[in-house]
């Protein structure tokens, strides 16, 4: 039934809705199923039938809205790696947004022909490095201006039009106006990371904590990451967010980049076991004293009586 075309349609969907070792060949396959008819199975059926329709020779746009508004991240990549998948303007602009948060579908939306530049400059900002070289290559655009990009990034989280972010006095200038209004969050220091702009991060870090710039980059590069742990606890950075960003700053270290699972442990288990107050009193006594290696033992001195 799947490969003949003047099957009986109502036999067809009843196929298509049932069990899913039945409706496979049918919903990958079957030409006499109409747009409606698939839409309704996305919306009411398993993750089975999804996949099943997203991997159909060709999807239409109704179809691939339908997909993409399920939100799955397995059921979105399909359509999206499917150049015969059409999937409209609108779509793709709201999939290169969310590529922001899911590095899944980050690579299929950059190989895909209907990425235009203007989508493939915005998420240049956050994908990697060779995502970013690939867009490059195959835009023909000018890297100089897409290195820009924290200046526009800058403009669009400000309100600000380009010439006034792009003529600041300075990046501290730049990082204490985002401070100033609310706009570093955790996600866009991540992003700065992924973009390998460490030297933004630590201005970034520096500017929450008001602590020495010159510190704060101890605390990325030092083995082990305690000091960093610490940092982020105190500035109430939720440990997702601060996972990411001590295996982001590990990546920028000179030399072997790989974490040992030891390291991610103990520096886990320290994030965890400190307080809140603990932390945010040795950030204050970095403030007046940068000897953070003492601050460290005094910690390490409570932990060990906690245990006790």
């Amino acid at each position: 039934m799947a490969s003949e075309a003047g099957a009986p349609r109502d036999l067809v969907s009843a196929l298509a809705n049932g069990q899913i070792e039945v409706a496979h060949p049918i919903l990958t396959q079957s030409t006499v199923l109409q747009d409606m008819e698939l839409v309704e199975i996305i919306e009411h059926r398993t993750f089975g039938h999804q996949l099943a329709i997203a991997m159909r020779k060709t999807v239409s746009q109704t179809v691939s809205d339908a997909l993409i508004e399920t939100g799955n991240v397995d059921i979105i990549k399909t359509p999206l790696e499917n150049d015969s998948a059409d999937i409209s303007g609108k779509a793709m602009e709201y999939l290169v947004e969310q590529s922001e948060k899911i590095d899944d579908i980050q690579a299929p939306l950059v190989n895909r022909t209907n990425l235009g530049p203007d989508l493939a400059k915005r998420m240049y900002w956050w994908v990697s490095a060779a995502l970013r070289k690939s867009i490059i290559e195959r835009f023909d655009i000018d890297s100089v201006e897409l290195d820009k990009s924290i200046e526009r990034a800058v403009k669009d989280l400000m309100g600000e039009p380009i010439d006034k972010a792009e003529n600041a006095d300075s990046t501290d200038h730049m990082i204490k106006s985002l401070i100033s209004a609310g706009k570093v969050t955790p996600p866009l220091m991540i992003q700065t990371l992924r973009q390998g702009e460490i030297a933004l991060f630590e201005e970034m870090l520096s500017g929450l904590s008001n602590l020495n710039a010159k510190l704060v980059r101890r605390f990325v590069f030092e083995p082990g990451g305690e000091a960093l742990a610490i940092l982020c606890k105190a500035l109430e950075i939720m440990k997702p967010d601060f996972a990411s960003i001590f295996l982001l700053s590990r990546s920028a270290r000179p030399g072997d980049k790989v974490v040992d699972p030891s390291e991610l442990t103990r520096v886990f288990d320290l994030y965890d076991r400190i307080k809140l107050e603990t932390a945010q009193k040795v950030v204050e006594h970095w403030r007046l004293d940068p000897d953070y290696l003492f601050a460290l033992k005094q910690v390490n001195a409570q932990a060990k009586q906690a245990v006790a």
